[in-house]
């Protein structure tokens, strides 16, 4: 290896040597160098000629095209303008058409609050009326209406503060104002009852454990009590005509109501806090 460093070594000295020392070697270099130079030159000379034909080329024949379809729209802008309307007027319609986004299969339409009713609820702080006889909890009707009722928690204590104040405040008005006397049927929800009360089937409830907001005491059930019976079914046309209004009154304090989701939960209400449902 070292013989090979000393021969290379020894080469470029001596061709440093007659560059330097003979007139003839320097011109013999310099000539070399200028030569490469204009082969340099002219190749890259010849490849920017290249390029300019090939974009004038791209280019032309993009004129081309855009001309032959111009020319074909302007002879068949009928059938053009028909394509057009096929191709858009679907996903526009399924644009204006869309239903609203869902929550666990819920509506989560936000409904302004009627501001007499914000008013209300800034002023005093309404008690849970007194709690109905367990018994009227265990009939057969209710059973029939709600499975699991009679272990239901009707604890208000139980429920969020802010969502109590609004839900007293809706008895106090179906009361006030329309006649209807009402009771809650089921509040605060534990995730083993949630779980349970999904296995009966999508015709109790689609949500499991910590997908309804009853397992953040931000939710109740609640129904009608006319001659000291709980009447929850709203085949009775007087209990129906109830929850309509009762829909009405809460969405007008805030909550949201059961009776405008698909699986329809009249007697439903709760209060979407931001930052709570972590699903």
């Amino acid at each position: 290896m070292w013989v090979l460093a000393v021969t290379a070594y020894f080469v470029l000295a001596c061709a440093i040597s007659w560059m330097v020392l003979f007139p003839a070697g320097r011109e013999f270099v310099l000539n070399a160098l200028a030569g490469a130079g204009l082969r340099l030159g002219r190749r890259a000379g010849a490849l920017a000629q290249q390029r300019l034909r090939d974009a004038d080329a791209l280019a032309a024949n993009g004129r081309a095209a855009a001309d032959s379809l111009a020319g074909f729209v302007r002879r068949h802008w009928i059938a053009c303008a028909c394509g057009a309307a096929l191709v858009c007027l679907p996903p526009l319609a399924a644009l204006l058409l869309a239903e609203r986004p869902m929550l666990n299969g819920y509506e989560s339409t936000e409904r302004p609050m009627n501001t007499q009713v914000a008013d209300l609820l800034q002023g005093e702080q309404l008690v849970p009326p007194p709690p109905l006889p367990p018994l009227v909890f265990t009939t057969a009707e209710v059973a029939q209406e709600r499975p699991l009722l009679a272990s239901a928690s009707r604890d208000w204590a139980m429920l969020n503060a802010d969502y109590t104040q609004r839900l007293l405040t809706v008895f106090r008005i179906m009361k006030e104002r329309h006649g209807y006397e009402m009771a809650i049927l089921e509040g605060y929800r534990s995730a083993a009852r949630q779980d349970a009360l999904a296995a009966l089937g999508p015709g109790v409830t689609n949500a499991r454990s910590w997908q309804s907001w009853h397992q953040y005491g931000l939710a109740a059930d609640c129904a009608f009590v006319r001659d000291g019976k709980l009447v929850i079914s709203e085949k009775d046309p007087w209990a129906m005509r109830g929850y309509q209004l009762y829909g009405q009154v809460a969405e007008s304090v805030g909550l949201t109501w059961g009776g405008r989701w698909k699986m329809m939960d009249f007697g439903h209400t709760e209060l979407r806090l931001p930052g709570v449902m972590k699903h």
